[in-house]
């Protein structure tokens, strides 16, 4: 059931942290994996690790950007033949700042990283999943379930996510095409290297999770496995949330 022999999935922000790890455990079930990230460097050497388990494609993209994003799918469809799994990963909240001290350039920036983006690659492999069927995994934050001081942009940006996946969940369901979102809690990434380094604030993120540590990346592989494979085939507009109880 957790096997994807045969299967193509593409992956965005795949070149380090949370989408690495899912890129490297959708190829240990068997995927191929195409790699979509900026950073050629990082990009190559996530690739190379895949390669060890099954084919890969690292493509430079930027998912911000409709027209790079239109091309990597067709790519990606042209090398393997086919596209079955989409992990929307890329995101990431570039600053903080009050709501009313956020100029709207940063505010766009935000919603284009997390939302557009999201949009843009679920409208690009619409017609090759709507034909043969597949899964979307989209990936949110627990943050979208709480209101997020000096983060509004990424809270409202992720909370769309969520909406989004609702609505393909049920215009795709009669397609064969299944949608569901992962929501990761306080992970140990890039991402999140300045707030842990600052002892106090990271002391205050833990005092709110209950298994009172940062999450790895390893640990969201299983839980994206699960959404993307015939394991969760009668679950979709569903979110799965792991952060350590922090929701609870």
């Amino acid at each position: 059931m957790w096997r994807l022999d045969g299967k193509t999935a593409l992956v965005t922000g795949a070149s380090r942290g949370i989408g690495r790890a899912i890129a490297e455990g959708l190829a240990q079930a068997g995927a191929n994996v195409a790699l979509l990230a900026r950073d050629r460097t990082t990009l190559d050497e996530a690739a190379s690790r895949i390669a060890e388990h099954t084919k890969s494609f690292p493509l430079v993209c930027d998912v911000t950007d409709a027209g790079q994003v239109r091309s990597a799918v067709d790519e990606v469809v042209s090398c393997f033949g086919r596209l079955d799994i989409v992990v929307n990963n890329a995101g990431g909240c570039p600053f903080l700042a009050p709501f009313a001290e956020t100029r709207p350039q940063g505010w766009d920036r935000v919603m284009r990283l997390n939302l557009d983006s999201t949009v843009a690659v679920c409208r690009s492999a619409a017609g090759h999943l709507l034909e043969h069927g597949g899964s979307v995994v989209n990936v949110a934050s627990a943050v979208a379930f709480a209101g997020a001081p000096r983060a509004a942009h990424y809270a409202a940006a992720k909370s769309a996510v969520l909406s989004l996946t609702r609505s393909l969940a049920i215009e795709w369901a009669p397609h064969g095409v299944r949608v569901n979102a992962l929501c990761p809690g306080y992970v140990s990434t890039d991402l999140s290297r300045a707030v842990r380094a600052d002892e106090s604030a990271a002391s205050r993120i833990l005092g709110e999770v209950p298994m009172a540590r940062w999450g790895e990346p390893a640990e969201m592989v299983g839980p994206a496995v699960f959404l993307a494979s015939p394991a969760s085939s009668f679950m979709t507009g569903q979110v799965l949330l792991v952060d350590g109880g922090l929701s609870a």
